[in-house]
């Protein structure tokens, strides 16, 4: 490393008032590499992994069974901590968790093998085997529901994971593997590793026990893991690495009325855009921009900004006044490019610490500039026009990333033609969604490398093919 290094103590801070909540203590690179070993010898001594998948299934569904009976308190850490709206992690974050952890419990007996098409002299038997220790690396904006993505898959095969929160967010996590604990899971197989990336997250990404680790997070990090590993021991890396998602309405699509503007605003303002399938770009047919603006400006202006902590808040800070600033610089640069700002403007009475940013809509974004093309994470919105088709088929594709997409239309056609024809890994159809947990989400070019989360594709990441050919005599 270079410059000063990271003090061994994380500073959480509340992003709705700029207050200290706690400190965590920092994991270093060397508590990594015994943390690794520990998971290596309780991997190998079977005392998880040996388990046949119905008994690993019964600890996983103990554990959602305590993480329901702490809902609240889990919900209130991540908003706490994150800064995001009590209500969605009550009614959103904390209950897809739980679903996740079940979800995968159940399908801990459904990972089958292949049988290969053979003479009748020999057997080919291909089957799936846990990794081994696997490792996980979270972001922030969903420090519960990532954490489960991969803590339900991972642990229902055998594997032993070792877990590193966010730096800002660690304390439901922590909560988590407490919850692991008490519901029978043996020790080591979960471990959670605060830190900083830089340090924890190399770590994970160097340690030669490691043999699979899934990172949730900025492409320029997911490049790191990637170079780190393969200078190292050559572990199987999935990257998940954002987007800057188009919402394309084609010219009926106003005939979903409120339906369609509601799932706009969540797609656009959903943890106040913090969010990485966020519909941050909207591609509207020229017959109906106009009122398309004036609505889905109304509407955000109506979202009510306050204290996270309060149920009617649905706008609350983001998760600094670091990343506050970068998002308000990022409009300032469109304005004085000559894009026309639409929202803005904040309420009276919030805490004058907190890191709060308007929903923000732009319209004439300059061709190169930030809020058209990088992934803010904040609240802006930018709104295109288009003629045709192949129009907004060339600015739905006209980005690095390739997360998801969303397209309005009650023409059949159309609507088949554009989700065949977009470059993402997700398309919905007359809906702002990633599917659920039995659909795989994974992204395309920039923001997906190596696998997919959900479904049972994601037990792919978290385990390894095995050949057996069996010679009959």
């Amino acid at each position: 490393m270079t410059g000063t290094d990271p003090k061994d103590e994380l500073d959480l801070v509340n992003p709705a008032s700029g207050e200290l909540i706690t400190t965590v203590t920092a994991v270093g690179a060397h508590e990594v590499a015994k943390a690794a070993e520990r998971a290596h010898v309780v991997f190998e001594s079977g005392v998880w992994s040996g388990r046949p998948p119905r008994e690993r299934a019964t600890v996983l569904l103990r554990l959602a069974d305590l993480m329901e009976r702490d809902a609240e308190l889990l919900a209130r850490l991540d908003s706490e901590d994150a800064g995001k709206p009590i209500t969605e992690c009550r009614t959103g974050d904390v209950p897809g968790a739980i679903e996740s952890i079940r979800w995968f419990a159940e399908a801990a007996d459904k990972v089958f093998g292949r049988l290969a098409s053979t003479g009748h002299d020999s057997l080919g038997l291909i089957s799936r085997e846990p990794v081994g220790v696997a490792a996980a690396i979270l972001p922030w904006n969903y420090p519960l529901a990532m954490a489960a993505w991969k803590v339900g898959p991972a642990l229902a095969v055998g594997n032993s994971l070792l877990l590193k929160p966010a730096e800002a967010t660690p304390r439901s996590t922590l909560h988590l593997a407490g919850l692991a604990a008490e519901a029978g899971l043996p020790d080591h197989v979960l471990t959670v590793l605060p830190g900083h990336g830089s340090v924890t997250g190399a770590a994970l990404a160097r340690d030669a026990f490691v043999r699979a680790l899934s990172f949730t997070g900025s492409a320029t990090t997911g490049r790191g893991i990637l170079a780190d590993a393969a200078e190292t021991n050559f572990k199987r890396v999935s990257l998940e690495m954002g987007g800057k998602s188009p919402q394309v309405l084609m010219p009926d699509a106003l005939s979903y009325g409120d339906e369609l503007i509601e799932n706009m605003i969540e797609a656009a303002f959903l943890t106040m855009g913090q969010n990485c399938t966020a519909g941050s770009r909207i591609l509207v047919h020229q017959d109906i921009a106009d009122e398309v603006l004036a609505r889905f400006t109304a509407a955000a202006k109506a979202l009510v900004i306050g204290d996270p902590a309060k149920p009617e808040t649905q706008i609350g800070p983001l998760i600094s006044r670091v990343a506050r600033d970068r998002v308000a610089a990022a409009v300032e640069e469109a304005r004085a490019a000559g894009a026309g700002i639409h929202t803005g403007g904040l309420p009276r009475g919030l805490h004058p610490q907190g890191a709060y940013c308007p929903p923000t809509v732009v319209t004439g974004a300059p061709e190169n500039g930030k809020v058209l093309t990088q992934e803010l994470f904040g609240p802006v919105v930018t709104i295109q026009t288009f003629t045709s088709e192949d129009e907004a088929v060339g600015l739905a594709n006209a980005s690095e990333y390739g997360l998801a997409a969303s397209v309005w239309t009650r023409d059949l056609d159309a609507a088949f033609h554009l989700a065949r024809r977009i470059q993402a890994g997700v398309v919905s159809v007359n809906a702002y969604s990633e599917g659920d947990i039995t659909t795989p989400f994974g992204g395309w070019k920039q923001s997906g490398f190596g696998g997919a989360e959900k479904s049972t594709n994601a037990f792919e990441q978290w385990t390894r093919e095995k050949t057996v050919w069996i010679r009959t005599r």
